[in-house]
C-alpha cells in the first residue's frame, strides 16, 4: 500500500477543488495513483450529477462576450443565488461563452461534446463543476449576434442584452441600457410576432363582449387595446429610459441610429420554478411525513 503524502493530497485538491479529507480517501482508494484517483472522482461526480439533475437550476447568470462585430450571450444556470456569484461557476460560464464564440456552436446538446479544455469536454467539465459545488448546473441557452456596430450592456448577472445598430454609438449604449429596463419583444409594430398579437387580440375581445357594449364599440376597445399592447411592447413606441420627454423612434430619427437587431436574455425567464412552502406548511408536512 503506497503511502498517501500530504503534497499528494494538496495535487488532488488543487485539480479537482474537494476538501482534504475527500482527496485523501480517494487517493487510499486509488492506491496513491492521482490519476486513478480523478478518474474515479469523475465517476462519482458523474452520479452525483445525474441525482442533482432533477433539482431546478432556475438562478445562475448571463455571460457575454465580444469579438469584434460578433457577440454571443450566454444563460448558464444554477439552484442559488450563491453559487451564481462563485468564482468556479463564473469561469466555467466564460470559458464556454468563449468556446461558442470561437466555434459557433450553439446548441447545448451538441455544446456537451465540445472540448472545454486539453483534458475533457464541456459536458466532463460541468459534471466537475456540479461535484465540487453541489447543486446542478445547465447551460440552457445561447445566441450569437453579429452586426457593424455592437452595443453590450449587462444589468448585474441576470440581465444581458446585445443591440446590432448603425449609427450613434452613445445611442446604441443608451438603447442597451433601455432594452433591459423596460423588455420590448421587437423594434417595431410591424416585427411584433402574429401568435402575440392575436393572443393579445382574443384577450382583448374577451373582456370586450362581457362589457356588453355594441359591436361596433366592442371592436373599437379591441383596437385601442391592441394599440396599447403595442405601445408597451415594441422598442420605437416606448418612451426612452434616458429621457423620458421623448420616445425610442424620436431618438432615433434625431442621431441617425437604427436597430437592426437586439437580444436581451433575463435570468431564469420561462422557467416554472419551485413554489417555496411556508413554515406553517412545512411543519405540516414534516409531521404527515412521520405518520
Amino acid at each position: 500500500m503506497t503511502a498517501i503524502t500530504a503534497s499528494m493530497v494538496k495535487e488532488l485538491r488543487d485539480r479537482t477543488g474537494l476538501a482534504m479529507m475527500e482527496c485523501k480517501k480517494a487517493l487510499t482508494e486509488a492506491n496513491g495513483d492521482v490519476e486513478v484517483a480523478i478518474d474515479n472522482l469523475r465517476k462519482s461526480g458523474q452520479a452525483k450529477a445525474a441525482k442533482k439533475a432533477g433539482n431546478i437550476a432556475a438562478d445562475g447568470a448571463i455571460t457575454i462576450v465580444q469579438n469584434g462585430n460578433k457577440a454571443v450571450l450566454v444563460e448558464v444556470n444554477c439552484q442559488t443565488d450563491f453559487v451564481a456569484k462563485d468564482e468556479n461557476f463564473a469561469k466555467f460560464s466564460n470559458q464556454v461563452a468563449e468556446i461558442i464564440l470561437a466555434t459557433g456552436e450553439t446548441d447545448a446538446a451538441k455544446l456537451a461534446e465540445v472540448k472545454f479544455d486539453e483534458t475533457q469536454t464541456i459536458e466532463e467539465a460541468r459534471i466537475a463543476l456540479v461535484q465540487k459545488i453541489g447543486e446542478n448546473i445547465q447551460i440552457r441557452r445561447a445566441i450569437i449576434i453579429e452586426g457593424e456596430n455592437l452595443a453590450v450592456y449587462k444589468h448585474g448577472l441576470k440581465i444581458g442584452v446585445v443591440v446590432s445598430y448603425t449609427g450613434d454609438a452613445d445611442t446604441g449604449k443608451g438603447l442597451a441600457m433601455h432594452i433591459a429596463a423596460f423588455n420590448p419583444v421587437a423594434v417595431n409594430a410591424e416585427s411584433v410576432p402574429a401568435e402575440l398579437v392575436a393572443k393579445e387580440k382574443e384577450i382583448a375581445e374577451a373582456k370586450a363582449i362581457e362589457s356588453g357594449k355594441p359591436a361596433n364599440i366592442v371592436e373599437k376597445m379591441v383596437t385601442g387595446s391592441v394599440e396599447k399592447y403595442l405601445n408597451e411592447v415594441t422598442l420605437e413606441r416606448q418612451m426612452y429610459v434616458i429621457d423620458n420627454d421623448k420616445k425610442v423612434a424620436d431618438i432615433l430619427k434625431s442621431t441617425g441610429t437604427t436597430v437592426a437587431q437586439f437580444v436581451r436574455f433575463e435570468v431564469g425567464e420561462g422557467i416554472e420554478k419551485k413554489a417555496e412552502l411556508s413554515f406553517a406548511e412545512e411543519v405540516a408536512a414534516a409531521q404527515a411525513g412521520a405518520k
